[in-house]
C-alpha cells in the first residue's frame, strides 16, 4: 500500500469492514457454551447479531448439531448458506475453506483434503468468498499463546495443545491452482489467506502467468507458528507489500487481536473480530462475545473518526461479482508493474507500457524511453 502525506486522515481511507468469525471451529461448546452457536437457528441468530453490531462479512464454519462439531456435510454447508441468506441478506459470505481441522481421536489436527476443500466452489446456493490458503507452511495456532489463553478450555490439556501444533496449512499449487480456476467457474470470489509476505509472492507470480485474473482481497494469519507473529515490523511490511488496488484484513489470535486491530483500523486497513481468534477482551481474564468484539471495533473506529462501511460500499470495495479478462487488467487494476516484455529495462509503469481494451473504454500507454535523454 502506498501512503501519502495525508493518508491517515479518516475521510481519505475506506470506510472500515468488519468480518466477524462466530463459529469458532478450535473450540467445543463446552468451551464456551455463552457464545458457541451449536443449533442451526443459534447459528442463524449469531450472524444476525454481528450483522446489526457492525460487521459486514461473515466467516462462515458450519457446525453439526447433532455432534456439536464442525461439519463436513456438504449438505448442510448448502442448507444453512440458504438459511444466511435469508436472514442477512445484505451481508457478504465467506466459507473458511479449510473446513475443520480439529484433531479427531488421537491424531493431530490438520486440514481437509484437496478434494473435499474443491467441494466448497460446487455448493448451491452458493457463498460470495472462499478463503484460499497459498503456500503450505506449519500452521501451529499454539505457539504465541499462553496457559492463561486458554483457561477453562478443552486446549488447556498438554495432549491437545500437542495436537494443535503440529497443524500443517496444506496448500500446494496443486491445490489452489485447480481450486482458484474452480472459483472462477461458479462466480466465487477467491479471498486469499495468507500468512506472510512470501505467501503473497506467489499470488503476484500467479497474476503475472495468468493463472488468476481477478481482484486481490484476503487476510492474513498473523497466529505465529510458521505464519507472521505479532511483530510490528512484520505487519507494517506486510501492509506495504499489499498491492494499492487490494483489500487485506488482518487477523491475530488471542489478545494479540486488539493492538494489532487497533493499529489496522487507524492506517485504513480492515479487522476481523470474533472467536474464531479469541475468546478474550483486551484485559486479561475478561471473556468477550464475538458480539462484544465487533462492538468494541466499531467504538475505535468511531474514536478515530472511521466510518463503518454500509453493504453498498463493502461490495464496491471488495468487486463482490467482478472479474477480469487478462493479466495486464489485473495488474492495471491493482496498481502494479506490468509484465516485462523483451528489450524493456528498468523500472515499468503503466505509463511506459501498451494498451489494452476493457469496457469499451481505451487505456493507451507510450512505449518504454529508448535512449537516456528520454529517460531523464
Amino acid at each position: 500500500m502506498y501512503f501519502t502525506d495525508r493518508s491517515l486522515l479518516p475521510e481519505n481511507q475506506p470506510p472500515l469492514i468488519i468480518t466477524a468469525a462466530p463459529y469458532g471451529p478450535m473450540w467445543v461448546p463446552a468451551d464456551y457454551p455463552e457464545d458457541i452457536p451449536v443449533t442451526w437457528d443459534e447459528q442463524v441468530q449469531s450472524a444476525i447479531d454481528c450483522w446489526e453490531a457492525g460487521a459486514r462479512i461473515l466467516h462462515i464454519h458450519v457446525r453439526d448439531p447433532k455432534t456439536g462439531k464442525i461439519s463436513k456435510n456438504f449438505a448442510e454447508y448448502a442448507d444453512q448458506i440458504g438459511r444466511l441468506r435469508e436472514a442477512v441478506p445484505d451481508m457478504v459470505l465467506q466459507v473458511g475453506g479449510s473446513i475443520s481441522f480439529s484433531p479427531e481421536g488421537g491424531e493431530v489436527a490438520k486440514w481437509q483434503a484437496y478434494d473435499t476443500r474443491h467441494m466448497l466452489a460446487g455448493i448451491d446456493p452458493k457463498p460470495d468468498q472462499v478463503t484460499v490458503a497459498i503456500g503450505s507452511s506449519l500452521f501451529d495456532v499454539t505457539s504465541m499463546l499462553t496457559v492463561d489463553d486458554v483457561e477453562g478450555t478443552h486446549m488447556a490439556d498438554a495432549a491437545m495443545m500437542w495436537r494443535y501444533s503440529q497443524m500443517v496449512a496444506d496448500a500446494t499449487p496443486e491445490f489452489y491452482i485447480e481450486h482458484l480456476r474452480r472459483l472462477r467457474e461458479n462466480g466465487i470470489q477467491a479471498y486469499f489467506a495468507l500468512g506472510h509476505v512470501h505467501s503473497l509472492e506467489i499470488v503476484e507470480r500467479l497474476i503475472r502467468q495468468g493463472l488468476y485474473m481477478g481482484p486481490v482481497n484476503g487476510f492474513y494469519s498473523m497466529v505465529g507458528g510458521g505464519t507472521a507473529g505479532a511483530n510490528p515490523f512484520d505487519l507494517m511490511e506486510l501492509i506495504r507489500r499489499a498491492p494499492q488496488g487490494s483489500v487485506f484484513t488482518y487477523q491475530s489470535v488471542f489478545r494479540m487481536v486488539w493492538p494489532i486491530s487497533t493499529v489496522c483500523i487507524a492506517l485504513g486497513q480492515h479487522v476481523r473480530a470474533g472467536i474464531e481468534d479469541n475468546i478474550w477482551g483486551p484485559v486479561k481474564g475478561e471473556r468477550f462475545t464475538t458480539v462484544e468484539m465487533v462492538r468494541k471495533m466499531v467504538r475505535i473506529a468511531e474514536e478515530l473518526g472511521r466510518p463503518i462501511a454500509t453493504p453498498e460500499e463493502t461490495r464496491q470495495i471488495l468487486k463482490i461479482g467482478t472479474f477480469y479478462d487478462t493479466t495486464d487488467e489485473t495488474l492495471f487494476n491493482l496498481g502494479l508493474p506490468p509484465n516485462r516484455e523483451e528489450g524493456q529495462r528498468g523500472f515499468l509503469t503503466y505509463e511506459g507500457f501498451h494498451s489494452f481494451e476493457k469496457g469499451g473504454h481505451s487505456h493507451t500507454q507510450i512505449e518504454t524511453p529508448a535512449d537516456t535523454r528520454d529517460i531523464l
